[in-house]
């Protein structure tokens, strides 16, 4: 899986996004977030846009310790040609974000000389 590296150093990696098994994938790009130990955040414009189904609300650690809940939904994601149901959280962020939840037992490598990003 190939990505890019943007103008302002973010690892950024287009990945397939359906709300069921059944559904029409559409193309996210996400930023790789190795902070982040869930799978996928979304913004709650493109939540609603793709129709996704709301699970329940979650317990967050900020990076600066704090807790708060956030609201969480379904989604399928094309990960290396096999479709895996994840769970979305949702934010005001601009970018989508892919957390260590979905690379775990995956290489990631990212040359921020060639601006290439890899994901194997």
């Amino acid at each position: 899986m190939r990505g890019f590296v943007d103008d302002r150093n973010r690892a950024l990696l287009p990945i397939q996004v359906a709300s069921s098994l059944q559904a029409e994938p559409i193309e996210v790009l996400v930023w790789i977030d190795t902070a982040f130990d869930g799978h996928l955040v979304f913004s709650k414009e493109l939540i609603k846009k793709m129709q996704l189904d709301s699970l329940v609300e979650t317990e967050a650690i900020l990076a600066d310790g704090s807790k708060i809940t956030m609201e969480s939904y379904f989604c399928v994601v094309d990960w290396f040609g096999r479709k895996v149901p994840v769970q979305v959280i949702e934010n005001d962020g601009r970018f989508p974000l892919l957390g260590t939840g979905l690379l775990d037992g995956r290489t990631v490598h990212i040359n921020y000389d060639t601006k290439a990003v890899t994901v194997g």
